[in-house]
């Protein structure tokens, strides 16, 4: 089997480009909308720049965490499915996300699913970091 699907840091790689083109689609999004309402800068207060914008900001607030915790369990020793514990919800959550943002001024499901999958990564990426770190040092102790 290809590397990309057998170690950690490759895996790493794969989510880091599936998440950048997420945040190219949304950016190009952003500015699509930007040219339709003739909006230079901000929202221009403008109503219909607010969903695009925050779907690209909020991708933006999020991603780049989730992705360094993934990476931080490369070098110390993460398995290769603690990677894909990361990076599947991450990306999935921050799909759903994005397209419950942009297709909804309110509340929507796929939003809220899009934030709990994006949590769960945190959740993962924060405990196995200090699992990595921690544990091995207790039990050479």
């Amino acid at each position: 089997m290809s590397q990309a699907f057998t170690e950690p840091f490759h895996v790493f790689a794969i989510y880091a480009a599936v998440n950048g083109l997420i945040m190219l689609i949304l950016g190009v999004l952003v500015t699509r909308a930007r040219v339709r309402t003739k909006t230079n800068i901000g929202d221009g207060g403008k109503p219909e720049m607010a969903r695009p914008l925050r779907a690209h900001a909020n991708n933006t607030e999020y991603t780049p965490m989730a992705l360094l915790l993934m990476l931080a369990t490369a070098p110390l020793g993460g398995p290769v499915w603690l990677a894909h514990a990361i990076g599947l919800p991450l990306t999935l959550g921050r799909i759903l996300h994005a397209i419950g943002l942009s297709g909804n001024e309110g509340p929507s499901t796929l939003r809220f699913i899009g934030m709990i999958l994006t949590w769960l990564a945190y959740i993962v990426g924060i405990v196995a970091c200090l699992w990595l770190v921690f544990v091995p040092a207790a039990v050479a102790s």
